[in-house]
């Protein structure tokens, strides 16, 4: 649409017919020769002498376009503004850090798919975690894979294709064969360190307990709170297992309750996928959406019109007057030529 940025300035528009009522003509005196004998000179010529004053003329053009023009400029000064239609920009109000143990237990077949076979864990972590990306449109989201130890994969982005792709390229034990769940932990929090978002969210899957940190994850736990960083842990596998496979399910439970989030254990992988359908309901969507209208100023148009209209008048005011003085110089000849 169209609109002035200073439309109370169209109250100018009739500054002229004021000016015109109000304030006196101008007048210029000069110096003149006096005759004491100009009253018989004037009888003597035939004239009658009539008050000195030189009233400058005006053509029937001049008196229209003088309104047009001095319209034109106020509007100028009043800046036509052309607004555009908006452009927005949905900012994200969330970074969601996804950690995945890759740990050579991760290759363990033990996972019951929904039609019944078994999966491999990583299979089933894959599919799940794939979606669930696939739901947060207007997250930004980052991922971290941890064995022996964390290796960032995908920082924060919006770009889920570029997440997508990672999570399908992820094999067990390409991150070592043991946990460092602490230092995952740790990574996470220095990757949030440029974070802006109001909401800062990590969820950690892993199915044995750590056995490579050099960081206690307790401790992890507590530099998380501190810097808002909610932690959400989600334990797979078998609680019955010894040594490095086995599910430390305490230590998840207190990683969780320390930073204001939640523990899930899955069995299987349709109790994995409502583990996230829950995460969903958990971390709701929410974004900032900005709008701006971008505006064209359009002041030059009735502003070039204006000279235009000038420009032209002047224009042909010269050609009149040249043709007029042509005309004027034939006119003695032909009287001249006459017999």
């Amino acid at each position: 649409m169209y609109q002035l940025e200073y439309p109370w300035l169209l109250a100018l528009l009739p500054l002229p017919l004021l000016v015109w009522w109000l304030l006196p003509p101008y007048r210029e005196e000069s110096a003149a020769v006096r005759l004491p004998f100009f009253g018989e000179v004037a009888r003597a010529a035939g004239l009658t002498p009539e008050a000195g004053a030189v009233v400058p003329k005006t053509n029937w053009l001049q008196k229209i376009l003088a309104p047009v023009c001095w319209a034109l400029v106020v509007l100028a000064l009043a800046r036509p503004q052309y607004i555009e239609p908006p452009i927005e920009k949905v900012q994200p109000a969330r970074d969601l850090l996804l950690a995945l143990d890759l740990s050579q237990s991760m290759d363990t077949r033990d996972f019951r798919a929904p039609d019944g076979t078994l999966i491999t864990r990583v299979d089933a972590v894959r599919k799940v975690v794939d979606g669930f990306v696939e739901r947060r449109k207007t997250d930004r989201i980052g991922l971290i894979v941890f064995g022996d130890a964390p290796y960032p994969q995908a920082p924060f982005t919006l770009d889920h294709r570029v997440v997508h792709d990672m999570i399908a390229a992820i094999e067990p034990g390409m991150a070592g064969p043991r946990t460092a769940l602490g230092d995952a932990l740790g990574l996470g929090i220095r990757m949030f360190e440029e974070s802006h978002a109001p909401e800062k969210v990590l969820i950690v899957l892993t199915d044995g307990n750590d056995t490579a940190s050099k960081m206690p994850p307790a401790r992890a736990a507590d530099i998380a709170s501190q810097n808002h960083v909610r932690v959400h842990t989600v334990g797979i596998g078998s609680t019955a297992a010894t040594g490095e496979d086995r599910l430390d399910l305490d230590t998840l439970k207190k990683i969780a309750a320390a930073t204001g989030g939640q523990f899930f254990f899955g069995q299987d992988q349709q109790q994995l996928t409502d583990i996230y359908r829950m995460l969903d309901r958990l971390t709701p969507a929410n974004n900032k959406t900005l709008s701006w209208r971008p505006k064209r100023e359009l002041f030059h148009v009735p502003l070039g019109a204006s000279l235009a209209l000038l420009l032209a008048y002047q224009v042909l005011m010269y050609a009149y007057t040249l043709l007029h003085r042509m005309t004027a110089a034939r006119a003695p000849r032909n009287a001249e030529a006459a017999p």
